[in-house]
């Protein structure tokens, strides 16, 4: 069975994934997959592997989890061709004991809400059209991150066995094992990766994982974390005409924010990372949620507002919040009120540990090698300063590198889209990548 990329990006973008909603997406991912000859697995988030898991809220349960399903489809290439169980039948984690080697092209299929009135088409429902150079695109919520990165690691996954049925890739004696995965819930946190990460799904281990999100065709070995914190102040309300017998938070809540953002300069100045020199901002403090007061003819008394704070790589969410948390201590004693009423600072929803592997990791070097092969530049690998769900496969013990088509400028955005030309180029520099890593394991130079 051929594959048709183009209509498997535009079908996948026409699901409605976003957080609880991925199991549609998912049943369609697993029947193409089967249709294409990958044996199929499947798993859910689990909630009570994930509540003692330190990026997870602790009162994680079944009912919140659900429908958050995630596939993966594998090929064996080469080899005796097997590949284990079906569906995730036979032997996994420790009693897994081939020495295939294994890499995990993985994507996520999750999506961020869209607006329709910012949109000027329906968000789900793709588009395809040009832009100013000529070039096609497509249009949709999940184009550029990450629907069509998924697309493209099943097509190299697909060109890849059909190198090696010509006789055009040098394998290992073993054979290769290509995983294709598509998780869910990735931008609340990676509950499908952290799964799959702590619980492996399949009978065999996994030696190296390329996460294909929008990255420019450059690949990213350190990922920034972020702590999630909710501040919350409490003042004294009182009548708008006599203002000054209450005490206001508003105040209070600024001379706050513009400690963090004096913090936020500090700390770009002085935590010094090699890979973030570019980013005019490396570790970036946002407010993103702000509810104060109840009337506005009342002075108001209570205040909640959301924080989101970067974590270099190498340092720990816990790190950083004890430095903010000192710093709010600062401005707390410097304040009469607050020395009496202090703010409370408390983390909610997901944290995002950073992530890092060494540039001369081999799955670097293939990913290197793998662009260079294709004709595409090879630039220096860099860092990001959003999170991915390579952290949780680098947190247990898998190198994770990042590349994909598309850039991450249009994530989250309004007409998010993706240059379709540069989706073909992905396809061709995974598949390249694999086969850089397959021959570095193979002992036997490229053909």
């Amino acid at each position: 069975m051929d594959f048709d990329m183009r209509a498997f990006a535009a079908d996948c973008c026409r699901f409605a994934s976003t957080a609880g909603e991925e199991a549609a997406v998912a049943e369609f991912v697993e029947r193409e997959l089967d249709a294409l000859g990958f044996e199929t697995y499947t798993w859910d988030a689990d909630p009570d592997l994930l509540a003692d898991h330190s990026s997870f809220p602790d009162d994680l349960d079944e009912a919140a989890l659900a429908g958050r399903r995630s596939v993966a489809g594998v090929l064996t290439l080469g080899g005796d061709g097997d590949a284990g169980g079906a569906d995730g039948d036979g032997p996994t984690g420790d009693d897994a004991s081939d020495d295939v080697p294994t890499i995990v092209l993985n994507g996520h299929i999750d999506v961020v809400p869209a607006e329709p009135a910012e949109w000027s088409s329906d968000p789900f429902e793709p588009a395809w059209g040009t832009d100013e150079d000529g070039r096609e695109t497509l249009t949709a919520r999940g184009a550029a991150d990450m629907k069509s990165g998924v697309a493209a690691c099943v097509g190299a996954a697909v060109d890849l066995r059909e190198s090696v049925a010509a006789g055009d890739l040098d394998l290992p004696s073993a054979g290769l094992r290509v995983v294709v995965e598509a998780v869910a819930g990735e931008e609340d946190g990676g509950y499908g990766a952290a799964t799959a990460a702590l619980a492996n799904p399949y009978p065999f281990e996994r030696d190296a994982v390329v996460v294909a999100e929008p990255t420019e065709l450059r690949p990213v070995v350190a990922c920034e974390g972020s702590l999630m914190a909710r501040l919350e102040l409490t003042g004294r309300s009182a009548h708008a005409a006599t203002r000054w017998r209450g005490e206001d938070v508003l105040p209070r809540f600024e001379a706050i924010r513009e400690a963090f953002a004096d913090l936020e300069t500090e700390r770009g100045e002085t935590v010094d990372h090699s890979l973030f020199g570019e980013f005019p901002v490396p570790w970036p403090v946002v407010c993103g949620r702000v509810e104060a007061g109840s009337w506005a003819s009342t002075v108001p008394s209570t205040l909640s507002a959301e924080f989101r704070i970067g974590v270099a790589p190498g340092e720990t969410v816990s790190e950083v919040e004890a430095t903010f948390r000192e710093r709010l201590r600062e401005v707390a004693d410097d304040d009469p009120w607050l020395r009496e009423h202090p703010p409370t600072f408390e983390r909610f929803s997901v944290q995002f540990e950073p992530a890092e592997i060494a540039v001369d990791e081999p799955i670097v070097e293939a990913a290197r090698a793998g662009l260079t092969a294709v004709g595409l530049p090879d630039p220096e690998p860099t860092g990001a300063t959003y999170g991915a769900d390579s952290r949780h496969y680098v947190a247990a013990g898998i190198p994770t590198v990042l590349l994909g088509p598309g850039t991450i400028t249009e994530a989250h955005y309004p007409d998010e889209t993706i240059v379709w030309e540069e989706v073909e180029r992905g396809r061709e520099a995974l598949a390249a990548t694999v086969g850089a890593f397959a021959t570095d394991h193979s002992g036997v130079d490229a053909k």
